[in-house]
């Protein structure tokens, strides 16, 4: 058969259901495979886009997402949402086209090294420089990119060997158990938990898959143990728990850094240094730190572990639960009391009637909307604090918010793919005018799926956050301001229902609406962003409880 078709057999060896890109000359073969295919080719308006949603696809199916571009442009486009993968631990397998291996050795038209302009940004990047290596490369691409922690890896095709010959055949998914942790080192974690008056747990990224997070909820429910989470590990724990001291929120002085200011042992479970820096809640460099997770800690200034656990982390949290089952639960007054001055700060300002809105009303109002087990995604910027702050999360997985790169953009694409691997759920994507602009083009491919969504816009004609780190840093701002579009006609261009809210009692009825609708709506809600500063100041003061 031909490579490409062998190619496409080992994807669907692999169980892909989608791959999202940008089709290009030298991946024609490719693209030619893929017609009698039962993968679903979807294109995008923007490998960017196509990357994110795979990302995203990644993250919640824990499959890996596949994207796909040509040589060259094409490429070098998806490499904003590569990098948003491998900061993330989102697994993704990009799969680019390429010229003939006879261009390789001199300068050509549209031609770079995509296989060394990407090693930084994966686990593993190649070419394909022969057809008989096809199954082989496949089959890891797709192991290594699943693996803890899950990343990004690529495989180039070069259009010469895509017509070749070959008579291979997939090779078999075979299902690797990951190892559990050392009897040693759990030994000495069980006595660290026992000694430990006030440990607090900091939950990451690895807490979001479901059997981690099953473990997890027990664990801190028998042992009374509180929680704060990364905003990558957001709804790892409900936020309905007693013990949840919600989610980081602003790297000063916030509600958080009181629970580990008083806690004797830090408790690091499935935590990268990358979602949440250890210099902000370790400043001093003197906590007790108990790190678990699938694997080794980052070397990092302010994060020495004092033990750390390595394996998986759901066998790990059980053989826990298994040897602490008689000790005392805890009793952590002092956290219960800093949950009740969280709650209080959220309902401040939630049913604020001014216009325009606060942003803790529409964040309050976004959060009534929805079931549970829904989907808020957050694109970057000024909301993105709110929303790690106040949306209240009650599964894992349903409040999607990036941590890594942290690149703007990302929302309405990662809500293409949130839709397709989750379509019974509602999704909502939250974005700023700055960052919606960004990947605004992929309203058409949502549309011309069928999907049906919620984008919510965050409007001030600015660029918020950056605003606000200015007028923090040097008491006034510059090239912050922009002008947009009018929403509603931009909306109704492509297809998509607009609303436009005038008044704070507006938007609930709005977005009431929108999410009943099978499209994908947009809604336009200016913001009073007057509030970032504000929190600054109150965050300055004396918040911890006594």
């Amino acid at each position: 058969m031909k490579a490409s078709d062998l190619f496409v057999k080992c994807l669907e060896n692999e169980g892909v259901e989608y791959i999202f890109g940008v089709p290009g000359e030298e991946n024609e073969d490719i693209m030619m495979s893929l017609i009698n295919s039962k993968i679903k080719f979807i294109p995008t308006r923007h490998e960017q886009g196509a990357a994110f949603t795979a990302a995203i696809y990644g993250r919640l199916t824990g499959k890996a997402g596949v994207c796909l571009a040509t040589l060259g442009p094409g490429a070098m486009n998806l490499t904003t949402g590569l990098a948003e993968a491998k900061l993330g631990n989102m697994p993704v397998v990009a799969i680019t086209g390429q010229g003939g291996l006879h261009r390789f050795n001199k300068e050509n038209f549209q031609f770079v090294d995509v296989v060394g302009a990407f090693k930084p940004l994966t686990k593993w990047s190649a070419s394909i420089t022969t057809a008989s290596i096809i199954e082989e490369v496949v089959r890891k691409a797709f192991k290594i990119a699943e693996m803890e922690r899950p990343g990004v890896t690529h495989l180039e095709l070069p259009e010469d060997i895509a017509k070749h010959e070959t008579d291979g055949k997939p090779f078999p998914r075979i299902k690797v158990r990951r190892p559990s942790a050392d009897g040693k080192a759990i030994d000495q974690a069980v006595e660290m938990i026992k000694k430990a008056k006030n440990p607090l747990i900091l939950s990451g990224n690895g807490c979001v898959r479901t059997r981690v997070s099953k473990q997890l909820n027990a664990f801190v429910e028998e042992r009374g143990i509180p929680i704060v989470h990364t905003q990558m590990g957001k709804g790892a724990v409900s936020d309905k728990s007693e013990y949840s001291l919600f989610t980081t929120g602003i790297n000063t002085k916030d509600y958080y850094v009181c629970g580990f200011d008083k806690s004797d042992l830090i408790i690091t479970l499935g935590y990268n240094v990358v979602e949440f820096s250890p210099n902000h809640w370790n400043r001093k460099k003197d906590k007790k730190i108990l790190h678990i997770d699938f694997v080794p800690s980052e070397v990092d200034e302010y994060y020495n572990p004092d033990l750390e656990v390595i394996g998986d982390v759901s066998n790990t949290l059980w053989v826990l639960r298994e040897r602490l089952s008689k000790e005392a639960k805890k009793n952590p007054e002092y956290f219960f009391k800093l949950r009740k001055e969280i709650i209080k700060d959220h309902k401040e300002k939630e049913n604020d009637p001014g216009f325009p809105l606060k942003p803790q009303r529409i964040i309050h109002e976004i959060r009534e909307a929805l079931d549970d087990n829904d989907i808020v995604i957050s694109d970057v910027g000024m909301h993105k604090v709110w929303t790690a702050r106040m949306y209240k999360t009650y599964a894992p997985n349903t409040c999607l918010i990036d941590n890594g790169l942290c690149s703007m953009g990302i929302a309405l694409p990662g809500a293409i793919g949130a839709k397709l691997s989750r379509p019974e759920q509602k999704v909502v994507a939250v974005c700023g005018d700055g960052g919606f602009l960004m990947n605004c083009q992929e309203i058409e491919t949502a549309i011309r799926l069928g999907l049906g969504f919620v984008i919510v816009i965050f409007t001030d004609s600015k660029y918020g956050m950056i605003e606000w780190k200015q007028q923090m840093h040097h008491k006034k701002s510059f090239g912050i301001h922009f002008t947009n579009p009018d929403f509603l006609k931009f909306a109704d261009s492509f297809g998509a229902k607009g609303y436009k809210v005038e008044k704070a009692e507006d938007f609930s009825k709005m977005l009431a609406d929108a999410l009943k609708q099978r499209t994908v709506s947009i809604i336009d809600v200016p913001v009073d962003y007057s509030e970032n500063l504000a929190l600054v100041k109150k965050l300055g003061q004396e918040i911890c409880p006594v």
